[in-house]
């Protein structure tokens, strides 16, 4: 029997520890509440992953194309963007 793999904001929840400035922690708190203080860190970092991942790939068209201008990264954040939602996968990053 295989382990199962999970793209990113996939899969049951799993209990981590993470640490942050108290500052941060309260500001999180006081902006979503006690109750969603995990969803709100998962949604943070699913953007992060999801913008790495687009970095990730317009470095890669860069190196084989050329420079992609500011119009042409914008255009592609829209889409990469729209393409989540309709997946219904992770939300906007933008």
């Amino acid at each position: 029997m295989g382990e199962t793999t999970y793209s990113i904001g996939e899969g049951p929840a799993m209990r981590v520890s993470l640490s942050l400035p108290e500052g941060t922690a309260e500001a999180i708190r006081a902006r979503v509440g006690k109750r969603e203080f995990s969803a709100f860190i998962a949604e943070a970092v699913e953007r992060e992953l999801r913008g790495q991942v687009l970095d990730e790939y317009l470095a890669d068209c860069e190196s084989r194309k050329g420079p992609v201008s500011d119009p042409a990264r914008q255009r592609a954040r829209h889409v990469f963007d729209e393409v989540f939602a309709e997946e219904s996968e992770w939300p906007a990053a933008s």
